[in-house]
This record gives structure tokens, C-alpha cells and sequence, in this order.
């Protein structure tokens, strides 16, 4: 699956925020230097989605807040909610 998600970096803790014009709001730790924030990203959603993080990719954004990511095992959106 693909989905469109908005990063919101620098929060106190990782939560999935809800829906944001098309784009699933996720609130992630980390600065967004040196792909920490990815990599935070990364193995926040293959934790709550109890999968691998190898899993999961980034195909674009990676140094942007708007990104476009897919998931490899998962069949529904509602799955990440």
C-alpha cells in the first residue's frame, strides 16, 4: 500500500495525529537532521503496524514534512488507525 503522510518532527512523543488533507498526520522525536526523523518514522510505524521496518520505504520526501511512503503487508488504511 501507499499512502501520503504530513511528519510533524521534534515531538515529544511518536502518535499518529489523524487525517490532514488526503495526508495521515504523524507526530515523530528527532530532528530532521541526518534522516533522524526518518529513521524515527521508520520504526515507529513498523511498531504499531507490528511488521519489519524493512518493510517500509520511503519514495519521496525524504528531506521533506510531505511524504510518500509504502508498506509492504498492510491491506487497509484502517489498519494504521
Amino acid at each position: 500500500m501507499i499512502i501520503n503522510i504530513k511528519v510533524v518532527p521534534n515531538a515529544s512523543k511518536n502518535s499518529i495525529e489523524g487525517w490532514e488533507n488526503e495526508r495521515l498526520r504523524i507526530r515523530v522525536r528527532g530532528v530532521p537532521e541526518k534522516g533522524i526523523v526518518n529513521e524515527n518514522l521508520i520504526t515507529f510505524l513498523a511498531k504499531e503496524l507490528g511488521i519489519a521496518k524493512s518493510k517500509i520505504k520511503i519514495l519521496s520526501g525524504h528531506t521533506s514534512r510531505l511524504k510518500r511512503i509504502e508498506i509492504e503487508g498492510v491491506s487497509s488504511i484502517e489498519e494504521l488507525l
